[in-house]
C-alpha cells in the first residue's frame, strides 16, 4: 500500500487545514508514493519507538507530536531530533504527524478523552469561525433518498448534536440533451420536464470534495446540477476543547478520583475544591491552559487539561476547579483513536500500536 493511501484517510478525518499556524503536521520524512507494509502508531517519536519500528519491520511511523517542530538548518546529529531523523532515513522509515488537526475535530483527541471519561451531550468549547459550505443539488423525486443518504454518509448534514439534517423542496426541472448527451430521462433533442427534489445541507469545508464525490456517484443524471455556497456560520464540529456532562452528578473529589483512575495518572494537581456537585466538565488534551477562561464562561465546574502553570490556578479559585492531569495522560488515547480510524478503512492492513510509554515526566 502507498503511504499516501494511509495519510489521505487520516487527512479526510482530520484535514491539515485544521492545524494551528504554529504546527507542523503531515508527512515529515519519506515520499507519499512510497510503499508501506506495516505501520507503528505512537504519541511521540523517541529512540525506543524507532527501535521498536525497526524491530517489528514498520516502515511508517504515525505520531501525534511532530518530531520536526522547529526549523532545522542542518542534519549533523547534534541533538536527538536530528539523530532520529537520520535514523529514520537510514532505515527507510517515513514519519507522519497528526497533531493539532486531530485536536480540532469533535471526534478527535478531545472526543476520545470525553468518551473515556463518560461525558455526554458534548460540544466544542471554542468553535472555529467559518469553514462551512452549503451544498444544494436537484434530483428526481424517487432518487432523493439515495442522494441524501450518500451526502450524509460522506459527512454532510451535521448541526450540533444532530445529523442527517437537510431541507427538501419539491419542484420541476427542465433540460434538453444535445448531441453527444445520454440523458437518464427524456429524449435527446427535446425539452424535458422532470419532477425533482431540491436538497440543501451543510457540509464542513474540509469534507466538501468527498461529499460532492459521494453525491455524484449516487445521482442518476449524466450532468448533475449543484451549487456550493460559502457560509459565515461557526462550525460547531471543529475547534479547541470540549465541554460535556458527566454520567452522574457526583462530587468534585469523587469525579477527580475517577479521572485519575481512568487516566492511570500518578497525580492530579488541582485548584481548591468547592464542595459542589459536578454537572459540567470541560476538557482539553495536552496543553490547554489557553482555554481556562472559555471553560469558565461555558459554565464548567471542572476543567481538565495538562501543563497548567502555577499562577493559572489562582484566577478561578472558588468559581471553577482547574485540574492538571498531565499532558501525556490526557492524550494517551490518541494512539487508540488513530488505530481505529485506519482499521475501519484498512481492516486487513498491519497496524500496530506502540508498546513504548513515551511519557517523559516522572513522579518521585
Amino acid at each position: 500500500m502507498k503511504i499516501k493511501e494511509i495519510t489521505n484517510r487520516l487527512e479526510e478525518y482530520a484535514p491539515l487545514t485544521l492545524q494551528e499556524p504554529y504546527d507542523n503536521a503531515g508527512l515529515l520524512t519519506g515520499s507519499p508514493d512510497g510503499e508501506t507494509s506495516k505501520v507503528l502508531i505512537t504519541l511521540d517519536v523517541t529512540h525506543e519507538v524507532m527501535d521498536e519500528a525497526i524491530g517489528k519491520g514498520c516502515n511508517l511511523i504515525i505520531a501525534h507530536h511532530p518530531l520536526i517542530f522547529k526549523a532545522l538548518k542542518r542534519l549533523t546529529g547534534d541533538d536527538e531530533t536530528q539523530q532520529l531523523i537520520i535514523k529514520a532515513i537510514k532505515n527507510d522509515i517515513a514519519l507522519y504527524a497528526i497533531h493539532t488537526n486531530i485536536d480540532n475535530v469533535i471526534d478527535g483527541v478531545n472526543g476520545m478523552l470525553a468518551q473515556k471519561l463518560g461525558l455526554k451531550n458534548i460540544r466544542i468549547l471554542t468553535t472555529k469561525e467559518g469553514g462551512l459550505k452549503k451544498l444544494v443539488t436537484f434530483c428526481p423525486d424517487n432518487y432523493a433518498d439515495k442522494v441524501r443518504g450518500a451526502i450524509f454518509q460522506a459527512g454532510g448534514g451535521h448541526i450540533g448534536n444532530y445529523d442527517s439534517c437537510s431541507y427538501n423542496l419539491k419542484g420541476e426541472g427542465t433540460f434538453r440533451g444535445l448531441e453527444g448527451a445520454n440523458p437518464f430521462v427524456g429524449k435527446k433533442g427535446e425539452i424535458h420536464f422532470e419532477k425533482e427534489t431540491r436538497i440543501e445541507t451543510i457540509v464542513p469545508d474540509y469534507k466538501i470534495n468527498a461529499v460532492i464525490r459521494a453525491m455524484l456517484e449516487a445521482h442518476p443524471y449524466e450532468e448533475v446540477a449543484y451549487d456550493v455556497y460559502p457560509l459565515d456560520n461557526e462550525n460547531n464540529r471543529t475547534g479547541a476543547g470540549i465541554i460535556g456532562e458527566p454520567e452522574d452528578n457526583t462530587g468534585e473529589k469523587e469525579f477527580l478520583e475517577r479521572v485519575k483512575r481512568i487516566l492511570k495518572a500518578d497525580v492530579i494537581r488541582h485548584s481548591p475544591l468547592r464542595g459542589k456537585k459536578v454537572s459540567k466538565v470541560a476538557i482539553c488534551g495536552g496543553s490547554g491552559s489557553f482555554l481556562i477562561q472559555q471553560a469558565y464562561r461555558a459554565g464548567a465546574d471542572i476543567f481538565i487539561t495538562g501543563d497548567v502553570k502555577y499562577h493559572d490556578f489562582f484566577g478561578y479559585a472558588g468559581r471553577m476547579v482547574i485540574a492538571d492531569a498531565g499532558h501525556y495522560e490526557t492524550e494517551q488515547f490518541t494512539k487508540e483513536l488513530i488505530y481505529s480510524v485506519l482499521k475501519e478503512n484498512f481492516p486487513n492492513f498491519a497496524l500496530l500500536i506502540s508498546e513504548v510509554n513515551t511519557n517523559p515526566v516522572r513522579i518521585l
